[in-house]
């Protein structure tokens, strides 16, 4: 994880826990939240307390927000996460809501990046997540009961160029998101995975940019990310994202996947209707020209 040291946000992969008195089938509600430093994930953190939630933030850096209890931890690193694990029960005796929201984005051409850096990412993006999930799932199917919320993106149906390890790293969340969904029902567990589209954060400095092969490309990689960023810096309000996600991890449904934003499900909804070489085309001209 030294690799991360060297970025802002990026850098910050955080883990959060809540716990509260919340009226889930009557049970008492404790909840994990992995989030990326001062972004939506402190939105999603910040929603939660507002209803009422004690919250654990554990990231790798120190943190102070109001309300919201800092622990260290490095989502890399499976004995740093059982440490935290073990700390939340021992402080209060369960976790039934885990949302996984950790991340940072690399872009370049594929052929000029570097496959430790593509590795990176996902060993952050996506088995952060999944070493979050397997520390937690013993423990919601001894409850008998649960609720996972994995952060992903508009990425994943909709690939960006010059984003494709980002893009592809989201899919995998989706895909994993369905299939443990599925696993995991008969024991009362329910998944979910959280699609935003653009929301202006501190992951759009933390971004990874590798400009390579800008000139072989007759400028388009520079052009792709410069408007991409510009969307970025122009999106949602990260409070107003955190509320949807909390929203969705407050409830106990079923339905696996959610988009932010009535644009973006309109997005969505198009890549559902429309030929893969259409859409693929229409991604190519916004994004690839």
């Amino acid at each position: 994880m030294e690799h991360i040291n060297g970025f802002k946000a990026a850098v910050a992969a955080v883990v959060g826990c809540l716990t509260a008195l919340w009226g889930w089938f009557g049970w008492l509600v404790v909840a994990w939240v992995v989030c990326m430093l001062l972004d939506y994930g402190t939105g999603t953190a910040a929603a939660l307390r507002d209803r009422g939630c004690k919250v654990y933030e554990l990231s790798r850096r120190d943190s102070e927000v109001e309300g919201i209890t800092h622990l260290r931890c490095d989502i890399t690193d499976e004995e740093q996460i059982k440490a935290a694990v073990a700390q939340v029960l021992d402080e209060n005796g369960r976790i039934d809501i885990l949302i996984n929201n950790a991340g940072f984005g690399i872009s370049g051409a594929v052929e000029f990046t570097e496959t430790s850096d593509a590795q990176r990412l996902f060993d952050v993006n996506f088995f952060g997540m999944v070493r979050m999930n397997r520390a937690i799932l013993p423990l919601m199917r001894e409850q008998g009961h649960g609720r996972i919320v994995n952060l992903s993106s508009v990425a994943a149906p909709v690939p960006i160029p010059f984003q494709t390890y980002y893009s592809a790293g989201k899919a995998a969340v989706n895909s994993y998101t369905m299939a443990l969904s599925n696993e995991v029902k008969p024991f009362g567990i329910t998944v979910a995975a959280v699609m935003p589209g653009d929301i202006k954060t501190g992951f759009t400095a933390a971004r990874q940019k590798n400009i390579i092969g800008d000139d072989i490309y007759g400028g388009r990689i520079s052009r792709s990310v410069a408007g991409m960023e510009k969307d970025e810096q122009t999106g949602m309000d990260p409070a107003a994202a955190g509320r949807f996600i909390a929203n969705v991890a407050l409830k106990n449904s079923r339905k696996p996947l959610y988009t932010i934003g009535f644009a973006y499900k309109g997005a969505v909804f198009l890549t559902k209707i429309l030929p893969a070489r259409w859409l693929n085309g229409l991604i190519g001209m916004i994004y690839a020209k």
